[in-house]
């Protein structure tokens, strides 16, 4: 399919999401360097710059996977967070670092810290693709963060509006006139 009727601009080329990945990857790798590290994948959207990152980080670790919804069809969040997966194992005494996509309320975020925090992990940290700050209404800051956009309406690298462009190698602004349809 092709999508680029519905893309108005390029925000962040694949060159700059490898590069800033490598970057992530080996500063994770410094700081926890001689440890377990535990990293917890967001699903759907955060599986694609989770696998980049995982594949650079070159310290002992294991994976998860966490899925939660709070978006539903829409392009706004519904402020309600529901767990859809819990992880599959035990977090206690492990550094956890959370991986998401997008950081934009922080609302699903705040939440899922707040329950993971409640398993007694030995530290828990968050790395997020992008960051929207002026979107926030939660109080939460990433630990890493690859990139800090401004209140655009986003999609690609794992991405989505309304489960499309997931697959498209840079992030990219969607046009208003796909979701204000």
């Amino acid at each position: 399919m092709d999508y680029s009727k519905d893309i108005a601009q390029v925000l962040i080329t694949k060159e700059q999401l490898a590069k800033r990945v490598q970057e992530l990857g080996a500063q994770i790798s410094k700081e926890y360097e001689g440890e377990k590290l535990t990293l917890v994948c967001i699903l759907r959207g955060a599986s694609v710059f989770f696998a980049d990152l995982l594949r650079n980080i070159t310290t002992d670790c294991e994976i998860d996977f966490i899925a939660v919804s709070s978006y539903g069809s829409g392009t706004t969040s519904s402020g309600e967070v529901k767990l859809v997966k819990d992880l599959s194992s035990t977090i206690e005494g492990e550094n956890v670092i959370i991986v998401e996509d997008i950081m934009d309320t922080g609302v699903t975020l705040s939440y899922l810290k707040r329950m993971l925090q409640a398993r007694n992990p030995k530290s828990i940290k968050i790395c997020a693709c992008v960051d929207k700050p002026e979107r926030r209404t939660a109080d939460i800051k990433a630990d890493y963060i690859g990139f800090t956009i401004p209140n655009e309406f986003i999609v690609g690298y794992g991405l989505d509006y309304n489960e499309k462009y997931r697959n498209l190698p840079e992030i990219c602004v969607l046009a208003p006139e796909v979701y204000s349809e």
